[in-house]
């Protein structure tokens, strides 16, 4: 029984072919494209009202050279969320519950973050590692601590978004069981089991949006530090 409750998150594979493949390029299909007429349609009218008002916000605090990235944060929260979600229906699988693909996102882009800041002004890359006005005594030691959390970013990053969801499947999934055995034996305990449940998969829903929003906030952050 145990074991059964990982089982969700085995990469699924079907004659020898990882499925993850299709379940990462899933959600560009399901995304409407504008039409080349000048007039849109509702959909596409909130679709972008929507990713222009996440992207000012996102974009507010960096200056002119950290724009760049727009496109960038801003089709990587896109990607995170529907994958996120599409994960909360029944029968499917969520690939940002495995930490190898948290990392290959987290990684390659907290690495770029750090080669435009040695590149661009090294000195204030550099400085981020010694805080000003620290005793003699205590620079090799905060030099050490710094350059430590200077290199976990990457890991904490893909572990706090592996976590999360990976934790919220389990409590589904153990409560979801839960209320199946008791259906039978106590009805009444399974009801409100059964309402639980239901309060704890909206709760999902906002967790699934809200960490996608945060992975893509922490890197804009990262990327501030160093633009």
């Amino acid at each position: 029984m145990m074991t059964s409750f990982f089982d969700q998150f085995a990469s699924p594979s079907y004659l020898g072919i990882p499925l993850i493949i299709i379940s990462t390029a899933l959600p560009w299909v399901l995304y409407p494209t504008p039409p080349s007429r000048w007039i849109n349609n509702r959909i596409i009218t909130i679709q972008g009202w929507l990713i222009n008002r996440f992207t000012n916000q996102l974009m507010l605090p960096l200056n002119v050279g950290g724009h760049k990235w727009a496109l960038v944060l801003t089709s990587l929260m896109i990607f995170l969320i529907t994958i996120n979600m599409l994960g909360l229906l029944p029968y499917t699988f969520t690939p940002t519950t495995q930490l190898s693909l948290n990392m290959g996102f987290a990684l390659p882009l907290w690495l770029a973050t750090v080669i435009i800041g040695m590149r661009n002004q090294p000195t204030i890359a550099l400085g981020h590692l010694l805080p000003e006005g620290t005793p003699i005594p205590l620079i090799p030691v905060l030099i050490i601590i710094e350059t430590i959390s200077l290199l976990i970013r990457p890991l904490a990053l893909g572990v706090r978004l592996t976590a999360n969801l990976t934790a919220g499947h389990l409590l589904i999934q153990l409560i979801a069981t839960a209320v199946f055995v008791l259906l039978p034996i106590m009805p009444t305990v399974a009801i409100m089991t059964t309402t639980v449940l239901f309060l704890l998969t909206l709760l999902e829903v906002a967790v699934a949006m809200i960490q996608a929003y945060v992975f893509v906030l922490l890197m804009s952050l990262y990327l501030q530090e160093n633009v």
